[in-house]
């Protein structure tokens, strides 16, 4: 027995005025303090005020959302006891208001205890309504939630299924003013989600055809979103990339580039969708020795790349070769030394990035699962761009 999980979902031009319809008496809205200095918060709010709610927000999240940046919310949440909880942001942003959300009612609890083996009993107190601001980590319509400690600087994958957010709302115009460079970083993101939930152990009938999609509308999108920022019919097909692609990794799992990335990402503080999807192509390389448990030919169908389809392993390099010429046009790093990390510094933290690698919740769904030793090669490998022939 499965679930497939999925909030509520309002997208399209002018989605954000969806907020008039909601019922209560406060609202709380979680970002960032560069999102609220740009007037994100204040638009917000302005649309919930004006249906009679009481407003008030959270705008210290991190671009790494830390354990006591969610204890400290959850805190002000209490006090303030709103109806409504706003994930606002990116998916650190949605992440935090998760967390924050089951903490407020659930004070018994620390941050990490967020598991699907904790029954929360949440949505008693207030309901959740996610509002991305970038295209590609999905979280508007995940129950997964990454937090960082900032005690050793390691990065944890939590979640329940009962942290999914109500309401997702998807409105194109919320990305319009977006950077390049996070553009193409929350794009890979998206792009990683889809990939690997479609080659996951868990992949399933009803994710299948939401991942090969969302991996469509990336190769089709992506370059326009990045090259011509205005381009509103690209970033309307990104924002529902992304969230097809949250739909579809959350209800099949995610796999190595995500473990590998996160424990790397979390060392290193480089973005998530960059450290995630600088691993995918090593991952990819490294699960196609196991051709007889491999799905590249329909990804390879789906993208229209010119392989045969029959043959995985084929359409295995004929898809890293696809995912890595998306990337250089986006100035992507194609690998840790591009990355700009020192060798010396990478090479001593090999251990400890595979031990918080194979600690990660998404390590165990790959068709091939490494041994440490083929995990701290495949690190090695990744430093200097070598093709994975092990």
């Amino acid at each position: 027995m499965w679930y497939f999980d999925c909030p509520e979902i309002i997208y399209g031009e002018d989605a954000l005025s969806h907020l008039e319809q909601i019922t209560g008496e406060r609202a709380f809205i979680v970002t960032d303090p560069v999102l609220h200095q740009l007037g994100y918060t204040a638009r917000i709010a302005k649309i919930l005020q004006e249906a009679g709610f009481e407003v008030a927000h959270f705008s210290e999240v991190e671009p790494e959302p830390s354990l006591q940046t969610v204890r400290k919310g959850a805190d002000i949440l209490r006090t303030f006891q709103p109806d409504w909880i706003i994930g606002l942001g990116g998916g650190s942003s949605m992440d935090a208001a998760k967390a924050m959300w089951v903490l407020y009612e659930r004070p018994d609890l620390q941050p990490d205890e967020i598991s699907p083996m904790v029954e929360l009993g949440v949505g008693k107190l207030a309901k959740l309504i996610a509002i991305p601001t970038t295209a590609g980590t999905g979280s508007e319509v995940t129950w997964a939630t990454v937090l960082t400690d900032k005690s050793d600087g390691r990065k944890l994958a939590l979640g329940s299924r009962e942290t999914m957010p109500t309401i997702a709302i998807i409105d194109p115009a919320m990305t319009a003013k977006l950077p390049a460079q996070v553009t193409a970083d929350t794009g890979l993101d998206a792009l990683t989600h889809a990939v690997e939930g479609y080659v996951s152990t868990f992949h399933n009938d009803f994710t299948d055809g939401i991942c090969l999609k969302a991996m469509q509308l990336v190769f089709s999108y992506l370059p326009h979103a990045y090259q011509h920022p205005d381009d509103m019919e690209a970033r309307e097909h990104m924002a529902n990339a992304a969230t097809l692609a949250g739909l579809g990794f959350i209800n099949s799992w995610a796999s190595l580039a995500h473990a590998m990335g996160h424990a790397f990402g979390g060392f290193f503080k480089i973005p998530h969708g960059r450290s995630v999807s600088l691993f995918l192509p090593y991952t990819l390389e490294y699960m196609a020795q196991a051709p007889e448990l491999t799905r590249f030919g329909d990804i390879a169908h789906a993208l229209r790349l010119d392989v045969d389809d029959r043959d995985e392993i084929a359409s295995a390099q004929a898809v890293v070769a696809a995912i890595r010429q998306l990337q250089q046009p986006l100035g992507q790093p194609q690998s840790v030394a591009a990355a700009g990390v020192d060798q010396a510094r990478y090479e001593s933290m090999i251990p400890q990035l595979c031990e918080f690698a194979e600690g990660d919740g998404t390590f165990i769904s790959g068709v091939r699962i490494p041994e440490r030793d083929d995990l701290i090669r495949l690190y090695q490998y990744a430093y200097d761009a070598r093709t994975i022939d092990f």
